[in-house]
């Protein structure tokens, strides 16, 4: 394989932020699918197949190319909670998950002329007791409106979230503990592609 930085198959600046922070050097080709879950599709499951769609979207063009395809989905009581489409859905969202805790599980998938590998990293949060009050502050703040389960852990959703079991970059979008097990699956030293600082 020509020694090509990694593409990233995703516009979240969380994901981007979490790759730099580490010395991944990597391009950035957000893909474009549809991310409709599929009837009785369970949430892992959900996750696993949207990184692996992303991947291979972005990597039909780009062959030979090394991509990651990522996807973060909130699960409470066995169900998706997606990106809110509008305030009201936000609202209704961090209702359901005040006071309590639910599964955060991101999956990434690792693709190169067509073989693809994934992992999927998964986190318990706990939610504090909301009250309408602080909802309709956090939801007026329009941070809800992009992030699966309307809360962004890492911004000012992180006032509403008691802990995490699990690491919190799962919970952000990117495990990237779990590179370098996706890079071996290619026979490829993840450690070796970080710059050095």
């Amino acid at each position: 394989m020509i020694e090509r930085h990694l593409i990233l198959a995703s516009g979240s600046p969380r994901r981007r932020q979490l790759l730099e922070l580490i010395g991944v050097k990597f391009e950035v080709a957000p893909a474009d699918i549809d991310e409709t879950p599929l009837p009785d599709e369970n949430p892992v499951a959900y996750a696993s197949r949207a990184a692996r769609d992303k991947a291979l979207a972005v990597a039909t063009g780009h062959p030979g190319r090394l991509v990651l395809g990522a996807d973060t989905v909130v699960e409470i009581d066995q169900e998706i909670l997606g990106k809110p489409s509008s305030m009201d859905e936000a609202a209704d969202m961090l209702r359901r998950l005040s006071g309590k805790s639910h599964l955060v599980h991101t999956a990434l998938a690792l693709v190169t002329d067509g073989a693809a590998h994934e992992v999927v990293d998964s986190a318990r949060v706990q939610f504090i007791d909301l009250t309408d009050e602080m909802i309709r502050w956090y939801v007026a703040t329009g941070e809800p409106m992009d992030k699966a389960g309307a809360y962004a852990v890492q911004g000012l959703g992180g006032l509403l979230v008691e802990g995490v079991e699990g690491s919190p970059n799962t919970v952000i979008g990117l495990p990237v503990h779990r590179l370098p097990e996706l890079y071996a699956a290619h026979n490829l030293d993840f450690w070796s592609k970080l710059t050095e600082f």
